[in-house]
């Protein structure tokens, strides 16, 4: 009996491995259909027309990439959105208003502070050279001009020097004639120093309503309560109170005119 089993054990072994290799047999080549790939480079549409066609789509696609960089770093987005973080920290507030609010509100004020200088750049820049009345050349110098312009307004004379000196420029150069490589990053230092100003002046009525709570506290005994906790309720009153968000914006846009 036991000689029987091993026989059967051994035949049914046997079937199992010869039907897997017919189950995983790899096909043959004849069953596989292999596409026909055919790869030619025609050298006639290798024209100079095309070349500057990719050139200028490179270029697009590039700007396209580095708008939102250039819509911080050249417009009014830089200071209204650090005075609204020190406006929330300032508060306390640690998730009211969220992010995804503070940066819209940032955005829309940014659009309606640069309308002007966006229409003219549009009527003097844009729409002559879709029209074909300017080359790209002119449309990029005659478009720079108002944005400069905006720039300049905004920009410390001390802080354009700084960078003037660092460039090796004369001078007695006209700020008219002042490159744009040099106008940015006067400006964007400009602008940070602004904000801060701005953000010291929002934290005063803030910090002292917190040294009252505290105080007030201490005296009673109480130091086992957070005086953030129990000043935060009387900060969110007087900022109701006073319409702080009408005059936070209000002080905003006044600050560019």
């Amino acid at each position: 009996m036991k000689k029987k089993a091993c026989i059967i054990s051994i035949l049914v072994l046997f079937c199992i491995l010869l039907i897997g290799n017919k189950a995983y047999a790899a096909p043959s080549p004849q069953s596989i259909p292999i596409p026909n790939i055919n790869v030619s480079v025609n050298n006639n549409s290798a024209t100079p027309t095309n070349y500057v066609d990719n050139i200028k789509l490179l270029i697009m696609l590039t700007v396209l990439t580095l708008l939102p960089s250039i819509i911080i770093m050249t417009t009014s987005f830089t200071r209204i959105i650090v005075v609204l973080g020190f406006l929330k920290n300032a508060l306390g507030t640690q998730s009211a208003p969220p992010n995804q609010v503070i940066i819209g509100l940032a955005l829309f004020l940014t659009f309606f502070i640069m309308m002007p200088t966006y229409t003219t750049i549009n009527n003097n820049a844009i729409q002559p050279y879709v029209n074909n009345k300017i080359n790209q050349q002119q449309a990029i110098t005659v478009g720079e001009k108002p944005l400069k312009e905006f720039m300049l307004k905004q920009t410390r004379k001390k802080d354009l020097q700084l960078f003037m000196d660092a460039a090796k420029m004369d001078p007695k150069t006209d700020t008219d004639h002042t490159p744009i490589h040099v106008v940015i990053p006067a400006f964007i230092i400009s602008e940070l120093k602004t904000a801060f100003i701005i953000g010291f002046l929002l934290f005063i009525p803030f910090m002292i309503i917190d040294f009252v709570v505290a105080s007030i506290l201490m005296s009673m005994g109480m130091f086992m309560v957070p005086p953030a906790m129990v000043s935060l309720p009387f900060k969110i009153l007087l900022f109701v109170m006073v319409d702080g968000w009408y005059l936070v914006v209000k002080s905003l846009i006044l600050s560019f005119s």
